[in-house]
């Protein structure tokens, strides 16, 4: 049992929890502008990963047919049948009841919209099938961290945190286009949808790019209006220089270099947005 659930843990690459949390974090922190107690902190930490480990599992149950036909995913869990499906399905059962409870322990408003958040996150690995926009939903399933994380520590609307899950949107979308770059010629020959499948790799990469301009001004707007210090603006510059280095790595004739723009690159701008936000409140004297 210990190594089948370590099996599911290394499928679904419970380590790359890493992009979404700091976003989820960042919301909590704008929303009560310092560091929130332990408890929520604790209850926030079980919601991202367990959401994230559902819909990442669901997602290797569904695609199991796909990946095992893909070059790139065929030694996967599921197609190896080093895992099955249905032990794979109770695993994603338990991690949807965690994040249900989890959810209720926060508050009445993020229990009664943790169903849409599980409708969107586990919708997502339907979409490749019917649209060139599930980048776009991917997006949005990861957008909703910092507007859930916001909501679960001051539980009303506000604009800073849409601003935040704006931008996380535009940051994913643009980064899982260079990322089904790879998989161009299986996605047109299997009648897999994606963006660069549709428009080419070279257009792909440019919709990529414009997303990416959308999120440092999702940033640049968010720091305007919630009259942030210079540490976050710089802070927002350090980012634009790393998006502009994952896109110039990444080249239409040359694709060697994804999987470290996709996963290095993306990796520590999701931490980065964390201290930045922490040294902006540091510095605004908040912290």
């Amino acid at each position: 049992m210990i190594r089948k659930i370590g099996t599911v843990l290394e499928m679904i690459k419970i380590q790359h929890s890493i992009f979404a949390l700091p976003w989820a974090f960042l919301g909590a922190l704008y929303a009560l502008e310092k560091v929130p107690a332990i408890e929520p902190l604790l209850w926030i930490l079980l919601a991202m990963v367990t959401a994230r480990a559902a819909a990442m599992t669901f997602n290797r149950i569904l695609d199991a047919k796909i990946d095992a036909k893909n070059p790139r995913t065929q030694n996967r869990a599921i197609p190896q049948k080093k895992i099955t499906k249905t032990f794979a399905g109770g695993f994603t059962l338990l991690m949807i009841i965690l994040f249900l409870f989890s959810a209720y322990q926060l508050n009445d408003l993020c229990f009664k919209l943790a169903p849409i958040a599980l409708l969107v996150t586990l919708g997502y690995s339907y979409t490749k099938r019917f649209t060139r926009f599930c980048h776009f939903i991917l997006g949005i399933s990861l957008s909703m961290a910092p507007i859930g994380a916001w909501l679960a520590v001051r539980p009303e609307w506000h604009p800073t945190p849409l601003l935040f899950g704006l931008a996380t949107l535009l940051w994913i979308a643009g980064a899982d286009i260079l990322y089904a770059c790879e998989d161009f010629d299986f996605d047109q020959n299997n009648k897999i949808r994606s963006i660069p499948a549709a428009i080419g790799i070279r257009n792909g990469m440019i919709l990529s790019a414009f997303c990416h301009i959308g999120t440092i001004g999702a940033l640049i707007t968010v720091g305007i209006m919630g009259k942030m210090g210079p540490v976050f603006h710089a802070g927002v510059g350090a980012i634009a220089l790393l998006l502009t280095y994952e896109h110039w790595i990444v080249r239409p004739d040359d694709l060697r270099r994804v999987n470290q723009a996709f996963f290095h690159v993306n990796g520590i701008i999701s931490i980065a947005i964390l201290f930045i936000g922490l040294g902006d409140l540091w510095q605004r004297g908040l912290l």
